[in-house]
C-alpha cells in the first residue's frame, strides 16, 4: 500500500518532482516528462522517446540517461501519457536526427503516441515508432502480446545504438530486432494498490499465484497452486523455451525482474534455481540482470525475460549504460575462469588422520547427536522463533536450524575412520560459517573445543572427559560472548547443567545417567530465565518487554542438551546388552 502521499491525486507529479530535484546533474524536466540533459562536446544522435504511466519505476524516467533513453514520456498511475505530452518530450529530446518513440502495447499507449507521431511528422522531425510486445500470456499472436518488462531491453538496444551514432533508420531496426528476439512471462502473488485507496486492484486466491499478469494491475490470465522456488522456476523457463523465436540462437540475456514487493533475495534464490535449467538447456546466459527494472506499484510478484541474441544484440545490450536507475560499463579485468576456482577453492584440504578407537567411538555418537539435535530444532523452529520475537527480530528458530544442518552434513563427510575432534572441529566451523549470527559463532566455536577437549588420540574416553569437554565447551562461548550468569542467555542454562554435570560425575554416576540429571537441570533454568532482564546482546534495549518470556538461546540450549542426553541414554542402554 502506498503510504507517502499529500493528495492522491497528485501522486504521480509529486513523486516526479522529488526526483527531478535528485538527478538535477543529469536530466532536466520538460512538459510531460524528462529528458537527459546533453553531454559536453558529444554529437548529436537520434532520439530515443520511451514511456508510458507511472508506477513502473525504474521504468520509464530511471533509464534516461546515457546509452540509454534520451527522453521518458511520464504519464498518471498506470495510465497513458497525452499526446500533448508525449509531443512536448519527443521535442525536447529531438537532436536532428530524427526520434523512435517506443512504448508497451496497451491501447492508450499505440493512440497518443501515434497522434504526437503525427504532429511530430508535420513539423518535419522524421519519427519512427517501435511496440514492445513481449508477453507471451497476452496473446497468441505476437504483434497482439501485451509490452511488460521485455521494455528494458528492447529500450537498451535502441538507446546504445543511438549512443554508437547510428542512423534514425539503423536504430529502429534495432529496436524491431531486440522486439522480436524478447519473450516474458510473468506470476503475481499479491495485487498492487493505487495511492489514497485501501484495496488492491485484484487479490490472487489465497495458496495460489496469478500466471500472466500485467503491469497495470491486471491480474493472471490463470490461478495456479503456489510453487515452491524450483518448481516456479521450471514453469517459467518452460514456458519462455516453448515460445522461442524461429532461428534463435544459444545465446540469451535474461532479466528475473521483480514487481515491486518482491525481495531482491527471493529474486536472487529464485535465479538460482533458473540459471540451471536454462544452462541444462544449452543456453549461453550474457550478462543477467536480477531486480525490479519494471514494475508495478507494490505488486508482488516476478517475471523472466529472455532476449535471444545475434552478435548486433549482444553487442547492444553488452553496451555501456549511466542512467539515474541502472548503470553498465565492462568488467576492468577478466575474471577468474570458473573452472579454476573449484581447484583453487580445494587446494590445501588435508587428509583426515585416522583416530584412535575411543575417539571413533565419540565420534560415532557426536554424529547421532547431532542428528538427534537436528530434528529437536526442526520441530521446534517456529516456537524458538516466537521466543525471540518478543524482544528480538525473531531469526533464532532459523538460524539455530541452519547452524545444525551444516554441521551435521559436514560431521557427516569427515571419513568414518576420523576421531571425535576431527568430527566436531568440522561440524562447529561448518555451523559458524553457515548460520553466521551471535548464536552460530558461540555455537561453532563451542563445537569445536569440546571436541579438541575429547582429541583425536585416545582410547578410551570416560565420564570425567565428558565433563572436562563440557567445561571447554561453556569457556568457548563465555570467552567470545563476554556474558555472565544472570545476563539472560544461554548461559543461564548451560551453567548450571555443567554444575549439576559436574556434581553427578564426581558422586560416581556415569556419563549418561549425570548428563541426563544435568539436562533437567538445564531445562528448568532456561524457563525461569523469562523471569530476569537481558543485560547483554540485541534484548537489552527491549528488557521490559522481554520479561516474562524465557530467552530462546537458553531454551534451544537446553532441546540440544535434552537431545544429546537422550543419545547417551541409548548408547548406554546398547552397551549394557
Amino acid at each position: 500500500m502506498t503510504t507517502i502521499y499529500d493528495d492522491p491525486d497528485e501522486f504521480a507529479e509529486d513523486q516526479l518532482a522529488g526526483w527531478l530535484d535528485l538527478y538535477r546533474d543529469r536530466v532536466r524536466g520538460v512538459t510531460g516528462g524528462v529528458v537527459a540533459l546533453p553531454v559536453r562536446g558529444a554529437d548529436p544522435q537520434v532520439a530515443v522517446v520511451i514511456g508510458g504511466g507511472s508506477g513502473h519505476y525504474p521504468a520509464f524516467c530511471g533509464t534516461v540517461g546515457q546509452g540509454f533513453a534520451t527522453g521518458a514520456v511520464v504519464g498518471n498511475i498506470f495510465t497513458s501519457p497525452s499526446a500533448a505530452q508525449v509531443y512536448s518530450v519527443a521535442k525536447a529530446a529531438d537532436q536532428g536526427r530524427g526520434v523512435v518513440l517506443s512504448f508497451g502495447n496497451y491501447a492508450g499507449d499505440n493512440m497518443n503516441f501515434g497522434l504526437a507521431a503525427e504532429r511530430l511528422r508535420e513539423e518535419g522531425i522524421d519519427t519512427r515508432i517501435v511496440v514492445v510486445t513481449d508477453d507471451i500470456a497476452s496473446a497468441d499472436e505476437e504483434s497482439s502480446r501485451r509490452g511488460i518488462a521485455g521494455d528494458f531491453p528492447v529500450f537498451k538496444a535502441m538507446g546504445a545504438a543511438a549512443a554508437e551514432g547510428r542512423s534514425l533508420d539503423d536504430v529502429e531496426a534495432a529496436g524491431r530486432a531486440a522486439n522480436a528476439a524478447t519473450r516474458t512471462i510473468g506470476v503475481a502473488f499479491s495485487g498492487c494498490t493505487m495511492p489514497g485507496a485501501t484495496e488492491p486492484l485484484f487479490t490472487v486466491p489465497e495458496g495460489h499465484l496469478g500466471l500472466g499478469l500485467g503491469i497495470h494491475g491486471e491480474p493472471g490470465i490463470e490461478d495456479v497452486p503456489m510453487l515452491r522456488a524450483r518448481e516456479l522456476a521450471e514453469l517459467l523457463v518452460s514456458r519462455l523455451l516453448a515460445d522461442r523465436p524461429q532461428r534463435a540462437g544459444a545465446r540469451v540475456a535474461p532479466i528475473l525482474n521483480g514487481l515491486g514487493d518482491t525481495k531482491y533475495e527471493e529474486l536472487f534464490l529464485l535465479w538460482g534455481r533458473i540459471a540451471p535449467l536454462l544452462r541444462d538447456a544449452g543456453l549461453e546466459l550474457v550478462e543477467p540482470e536480477v531486480g525490479e527494472l519494471v514494475t508495478s506499484l507494490d505488486m508482488g510478484g516476478c517475471s523472466l525475460t529472455l532476449q535471444w541474441l545475434d552478435d548486433d544484440l549482444e553487442s547492444l545490450w553488452r553496451a555501456d549504460a549511466y542512467t539515474p536507475a541502472y548503470r553498465k560499463v565492462a568488467a576492468p579485468v577478466e575474471a577468474l575462469d570458473p573452472s579454476a576456482r573449484g581447484a583453487a577453492d580445494d587446494a590445501g584440504e588435508a587428509d583426515v588422520a585416522e583416530g584412535a578407537a575411543g575417539s571413533r567411538r565419540a565420534a560415532a555418537v557426536a554424529r547421532e547427536t547431532l542428528a538427534a539435535l537436528e530434528a529437536v530444532l526442526r520441530d521446534e523452529e517456529e516456537r524458538l522463533g516466537r521466543i525471540d520475537a518478543v524482544a528480538g527480530d525473531g531469526d533464532h528458530g532459523r538460524g539455530m536450524l541452519k547452524g545444525i544442518h551444516a554441521a551435521k552434513a559436514a560431521a557427516d563427510a569427515v571419513p568414518s575412520h576420523a576421531g571425535v575432534a576431527s568430527v566436531l572441529g568440522s561440524a562447529g566451523r561448518a555451523w559458524a560459517e553457515k548460520a553466521g549470527g551471535t548464536s552460530g559463532v558461540l555455537w561453532g566455536a563451542a563445537l569445536e573445543s569440546f571436541g579438541r577437549e575429547l582429541g583425536d588420540d585416545a582410547e578410551s574416553l570416560g565420564a570425567h572427559d565428558v565433563v572436562a569437554a563440557s567445561e571447554a565447551f561453556a569457556r568457548a562461548i563465555q570467552k567470545l560472548g563476554g556474558a555472565q550468569l544472570g545476563d539472560k542467555t544461554l548461559l543461564d542454562a548451560l551453567l548450571p547443567f555443567l554444575d549439576a554435570l559436574r556434581e553427578g560425575v564426581d558422586g560416581g554416576a556415569g556419563a549418561s545417567e549425570a548428563w541426563a540429571a544435568a539436562a533437567r537441570v538445564a531445562e528448568e533454568a532456561a524457563e525461569r530465565t523469562a523471569a530476569l532482564r537481558p543485560r547483554v546482546g540485541r534484548a537489552r534495549p527491549l528488557a521490559d518487554k522481554s520479561v516474562g518470556t524465557p530467552d530462546a538461546g537458553a531454551v534451544s540450549m537446553a532441546l540440544a542438551l535434552t537431545a544429546a542426553g537422550r543419545v547417551l541414554a541409548e548408547q548406554h542402554e546398547e552397551e549394557k546388552v
